[in-house]
């Protein structure tokens, strides 16, 4: 059993691996990306076809007989066809959603009623999901911060090119392109972290409480924040719109982030950190 929960836990790190490349490629058209997020998806399939083997062998049934291995063998089928679209197609949008579905369901699955399965399991289970819940959402903040510190380069820069404050330090800071273009590309990659790590957290919170605290200013400055940073993907990829008002946007974003990470934190009765 031990041997399954591990199993279980590494098919759910490449899939959220595997849903960040395709959002990577569904913004930048990125092949690279996709034949990354392809190959990702394709080892997320084989682990699946393993667990189901596994689990077959262990209690000598087909594992589609429980809520559990319905939702699992469920989430397989969608990343099954997944492959065969993104082989086939080329429609990213969709596998995107496709994935981001399977991948909720694929996480909710283990916590479903399955009678085989111990309840000192499904808490050590919920215990190791608010870790990877709190791991991601730090991450995406990571890649904030570093996309932060680039727009911040960006303002510094375009302030001393404003007032012809020629030297040393210009060319220290790098040009204003390739500033916009790191700053644009760590919020592409802490965005779908930022909304993977939120959908584990909703997940979890029903999994222990029974319950979504929708009214936690946590949660609600967590989805404030998560659409701040939408709008600049949008302004950036749709909107095609560059320069100094985007890297004023993007520290704006940030300020919410830290009034995200430290006020509401104080105010929140549901979280800790």
């Amino acid at each position: 059993m031990i041997g399954l929960n591990l199993l279980y836990i590494l098919i759910i790190v490449f899939y959220c691996l595997s849903v960040l490349g395709y959002f990577i490629d569904f913004i930048q058209n990125n092949q690279k990306v996709n034949r990354v997020a392809f190959w990702l998806l394709s080892i997320v399939w084989i682990m699946q076809l393993l667990f189901l083997i596994m689990r077959a062998m262990e209690f000598s049934r087909l594992p589609i007989m429980t809520i559990f291995e319905g939702m699992f063998f469920y989430a397989w089928i969608l990343v099954t066809f997944s492959l065969v679209i993104n082989k086939l197609y080329r429609m990213d949008f969709l596998v995107f959603i496709v994935n981001l579905i399977g991948f909720s369901i694929l996480t909710v699955s283990l916590f479903a009623p399955a009678g085989d399965v111990s309840s000192q399991l499904a808490e050590l289970l919920i215990l190791e999901l608010l870790i990877i819940h709190v791991v991601i959402l730090l991450l995406s903040y990571a890649m904030f911060t570093l996309s932060f510190s680039f727009s911040m380069l960006y303002f510094f820069q375009h302030q001393m090119l404003k007032r012809k404050r020629w030297g040393e330090k210009m060319e220290r800071t790098g040009n204003l392109s390739n500033l916009e273009k790191r700053s644009y590309m760590f919020t592409l990659i802490g965005v779908p972290l930022m909304l993977i790590g939120l959908i584990l957290g909703i997940i979890w919170a029903w999994v222990k409480f029974e319950m979504i605290p929708w009214y936690d200013l946590k949660v609600l400055s967590s989805f404030v924040l998560l659409g701040v940073y939408g709008v600049y993907l949008f302004q950036y990829q749709v909107k095609n719109r560059r320069g100094y008002s985007l890297a004023l946007l993007n520290i704006a974003a940030f300020l919410v982030l830290l009034i995200n990470y430290f006020l509401s934190s104080s105010f929140s009765q549901f979280h800790i950190w």
